[in-house]
């Protein structure tokens, strides 16, 4: 998206998903955190603001090593048939409109990541040692024993990771350590000063709690296996998984190559993390970057994770659902909508069919998707699909119109400022249903039978009312449910008068009347078909 006029010169609103492993497959896990993601950067950027929008994937490491050795192909042709035919394609059909892709496998990255680590080692943050410990494939991390569980059954005897609920493996191997034990005070400090950090809150004493235990120095390097970027002043080691991913939320903005650039959009505003990578973001991440004197993010924001059956979702625990398993049966727009709406960011949530569709039935259909096509339908009917003048508004449409104005304010700050998707969603459906109610009562279908102009007048403000406030849910709505908010958007005619949906200002929204009369609203396919007519 570039920049026009006073956005010139001002800094990206820069936000980050993880880069994901391309072990396999995406599942709802991964694709939840990427909605959030497209969701708070599509409202900034209806906000006015500069945007930039990344994801990736992360395509060094043990685990992906041994993945493709399991499918008889190298590491690299197993990255490239994954992010070709799996990731980039799910986040095409989910309509995620990121900026750039970052795949760490790529010279831009890697080069980089080099000169990052020699900087590092040039400044005497880094040295050579030895270790030995449990070691995770899964989280490609060390563990302590202390927070290793005890295998049951098949792994009786064994010493499990408490994420993959797998073996860990028994390492020991001369590496290069970054001195991160010397960070712990300037960590707290930071954290202390900028209680905004880690969100929520939970993560972020989470956190606070594991630095003021101490931190020992970490091992960025790797000589048992050699699927990674090389270090530069000794080859027969490879930079830790960890410490070659973070650093894409530099390299993917020009660190090292483009200067002008690097700075107009680093550091992000916000990295959108899971919350069992957290520490690595929260710890790790700014620590390398205080050590090589670059400034440190905005905020890290940790989700939750997604349960099914009480289990975390993910491949390993044989719970991962395809996206488009849901797509299929609710559609693409839907699918966004009910994750940010159904479960508060930052929170584990359960999913279940049942819920999905009770919330679709509910929420979708009957509040918003009905509104929307009785108002067309009955300005088809009574003013022949042209737009009618609002010329006896009352006490009544005064209190849509500030409703209105509530609930623009309240979702701006929710969704662009705290990332409470569920509480700005609902701020909005919340609208929804108040003029289904002012419908309700006003009647517009009563009005109707009385042919005097006065209930005529009465019949083109309840009318115009109903019209304008959909206006309205349909610029709200746009980040969340962009492809409805089209349709809705063309419904009512706005198009030729007030331009795309998705130029229109979050900002502007509850400034009424913006419809202008003799717009043609058209009654157009339903926006969110019963459910049992998808099948």
């Amino acid at each position: 998206m570039a920049a026009t006029g006073s956005e010139q010169g001002s800094k990206a609103y820069y936000v980050t998903t993880p880069i994901y492993y391309v072990n396999d497959a995406p599942h709802l896990g991964h694709a939840y955190t990427t909605v959030a993601g497209d969701v708070l950067t599509r409202w900034h950027r209806q906000r006015g603001e500069k945007v930039w929008y990344l994801t990736g994937t992360d395509e060094h490491g043990q685990k992906i090593m041994r993945t493709a050795e399991a499918n008889g192909v190298s590491p690299l042709e197993w990255c490239d048939k994954l992010v070709e035919e799996a990731w980039k394609p799910l986040w095409e059909h989910l309509d995620i409109k990121n900026d750039d892709f970052i795949r760490t496998t790529e010279k831009r990255h890697t080069e980089r990541v080099r000169e990052f680590v020699q900087d590092l080692y040039d400044k005497g943050e880094i040295y050579q040692g030895g270790y030995e410990g449990p070691y995770c494939v899964g989280c490609e991390e060390y563990k302590t024993y202390g927070e290793l569980l005890e295998g049951e059954g098949e792994f009786a005897g064994q010493k499990l990771c408490p994420i993959h609920r797998a073996p860990v493996e028994m390492l020991q191997e001369e590496n290069y350590f970054f001195k991160l034990s010397e960070y712990g005070p300037k960590l707290l400090e930071h954290y202390e000063q900028h209680p905004e950090f880690i969100q929520p809150e939970s993560a972020r004493n989470e956190v606070v709690n594991f630095v003021r235990q101490g931190l020992e120095d970490l091992s960025i390097s790797r000589s048992t296996f050699d699927w990674g970027v090389k270090v530069p002043w000794d080859d027969k080691h490879v930079i830790y998984v960890w410490i070659d991913a973070l650093l894409n939320y530099a390299t993917a903005v020009g660190y090292g190559s483009d200067q002008e650039r690097f700075e107009r959009t680093f550091p992000a505003d916000v990295h959108l993390v899971g919350k069992d990578i957290l520490r690595f973001h929260a710890v790790i991440w700014p620590a390398m970057l205080m050590a090589n004197g670059l400034p440190l993010p905005g905020k890290i924001a940790a989700n939750g994770w997604l349960m099914v059956g009480g289990e975390k979702m993910s491949k390993s625990n044989l719970t991962g659902i395809s996206p488009q398993q849901l797509t299929e049966h609710f559609g693409v727009d839907a699918y966004r909508w009910y994750f940010l709406r159904a479960i508060a960011f930052g929170q584990d949530g359960s999913f279940s069919w049942e819920d999905f569709s009770a919330r679709y039935t509910s929420e979708l259909a009957n509040d918003y998707g009905n509104l929307a096509s009785r108002v067309a339908a009955m300005v088809g009917k009574y003013f022949g699909g042209t737009l009618p003048e609002a010329k006896a508004a009352g006490e009544a449409e005064q209190a849509v119109v500030d409703g209105l104005a509530k609930a623009v304010d309240e979702a701006d700050r929710r969704i662009g400022e705290e990332l409470d998707f569920s509480g700005g969603i609902a701020a909005v459906f919340d609208f929804v249903k108040q003029v289904n109610g002012y419908l309700t009562e006003q009647a517009p279908w009563k009005v109707a039978k009385d042919e005097s102009p006065e209930a005529q007048a009465r019949l083109a403000t309840i009318l115009y009312t109903a019209a304008e406030s959909l206006r309205a849910c349909a610029v709200l709505l746009n980040p969340v449910m962009p492809e409805t908010s089209g349709k809705l958007w063309d419904s009512l005619g706005a198009e030729p008068h007030l331009g795309p949906v998705s130029e229109q200002r979050v900002g502007d929204a509850a400034r009424w009347g913006q419809l202008p009369v003799g717009a043609t609203v058209t009654k157009g396919a339903v926006l969110f078909p019963r459910l049992e007519e998808q099948k």
